[in-house]
């Protein structure tokens, strides 16, 4: 007598793979999201780090901070920007970058037209930098900026 063996998976264990390949989705999905937000809000420090370095150099020339790009030595606000970077300003020695998601920028909509704002602060000679959230939310910052 021959027996007629079945192989395979029963409805149930496949099911219950679905399940836990959802769940395992369900997390991922959204901490994926907000990484990829947080590398688009890097970009506005990478871009202000010329701005940073131009204020700086002003302030120790002048002693006070540049009121205007073009103060700082720098192009217009519009003229410094990147792929999700709508402009970056200098206003009183503060470095605002300005997201934006409209072409041709493509930044997160969670972003769109959100500020990261650097405040310059004078230590006997040098110049350091705070990171004043602006209007970010504090989940999308760079660590350096969630102190």
């Amino acid at each position: 007598m021959k027996k007629n063996l079945q192989k395979g998976f029963t409805l149930i264990e496949l099911m219950i793979v679905v399940a836990i390949i959802a769940i395992l989705a369900a997390i991922a999905i959204p901490a994926y999201q907000d990484y990829t937000i947080r590398s688009q809000v890097s970009e506005g420090m990478s871009l202000s780090d010329g701005a940073k370095t131009a204020v700086a150099e002003y302030y120790s020339n002048k002693g006070t901070w540049p009121l205007s790009n073009g103060l700082a030595g720098l192009s217009t606000s519009t003229d410094i920007k990147g792929s999700y970077v709508q402009s970056v300003s200098v206003d009183s020695g503060k470095i605002t970058a300005t997201y934006s998601s409209a072409s041709p920028e493509k930044a997160s909509t969670k972003i769109n037209t959100k500020t990261l704002v650097l405040s310059p602060i004078a230590n006997n000679g040098s110049v350091s930098w705070t990171c004043d959230k602006g209007t970010v939310d504090k989940k999308y910052l760079p660590s350096s900026c969630r102190e």
